[in-house]
């Protein structure tokens, strides 16, 4: 993780519906502006409630048809371990979301490996670990993402990074295994802390009254242990996108 972390600006949406369709907007624009200066594009998404919708808005934008998609590279923060096609996995709802809506290269979206190609979470985040240095630069361990896309769970989780977890503190570059996520189902493939924190940009997207605990000990300075969201932050800058009920704002 960088010793300096940039800036951190937080953004209060009125609800849910207009969070999703502003976060979905200003992540075309990213990739636009990102394309301006450099090529290929690596980005990192996420599932989840508030991740799905802004994806959602995003491949109903009519400014995706702007960006070139053969330049961008998909990712992901996490991923359930299960087979491909799974309801449960994140990839499954972003290629309903959006990525099914643009003309992104099959060989641009690098999904987890499930139990339908490998035979246990370790062997997905080694094989992800290796498709991440095999799209670095030289002497990378892992790309240059322009922005990391993460849900906040109620626990303050981001990815699959829990509250208490021994994954908190690995300080390797690439994906690891989770075997006990709190959350279902428990076997997980989540990309590591620092890895998050490689990124230009790392947004975090959280709506409704049910988050507001967990934005609120992020951006509070909890330790990392109890809320792991407010550890991560981006190399240029760090963005929260909440909705007024996560930031805790009375309606009215």
């Amino acid at each position: 993780m960088s010793p300096d972390p940039a800036p951190r600006l937080v953004v209060v949406h009125p609800d849910a519906d207009l969070l999703a369709r502003a976060a979905g907007a200003r992540f075309l624009l990213t990739l636009l502006d990102a394309q301006s200066v450099t090529t290929p594009v690596h980005v990192v998404l996420t599932g989840g409630t508030s991740g799905t919708a802004m994806l959602r808005a995003a491949g109903t934008d009519p400014l995706r048809t702007a960006v070139d998609w053969t330049g961008v590279h998909v990712w992901w923060g996490d991923e359930r371990f299960a087979p491909t096609g799974d309801p449960e996995r994140n990839e499954t709802h972003a290629r309903s979301a959006l990525l099914n809506a643009v003309p992104l290269p099959a060989e641009n979206i690098h999904i987890v490996p499930g139990p339908d190609a490998v035979a246990s979470p370790e062997e997905a985040a080694a094989a992800y670990s290796a498709e991440l240095r095999a799209h670095a630069a030289d002497g990378a361990e892992v790309p240059d993402f322009a922005v990391v896309l993460l849900g906040v769970g109620p626990d303050a989780h981001v990815a699959s990074l829990f509250p208490g977890k021994a994954s908190l503190g690995v300080t390797a570059l690439g994906a690891l295994a989770e075997r006990d996520s709190p959350k279902p189902p428990p076997l997980r493939v989540s990309l590591t802390l620092p890895t998050l924190c490689s990124a230009r940009q790392v947004w975090l997207l959280a709506a409704g009254e049910g988050k507001a605990h967990a934005v609120a000990a992020s951006l509070g300075g909890a330790p990392v242990e109890e809320a792991p969201a407010g550890a991560v932050h981006g190399r240029q800058l760090t963005l929260w996108l909440v909705d007024a009920a996560a930031a805790g704002v009375a309606a009215g």
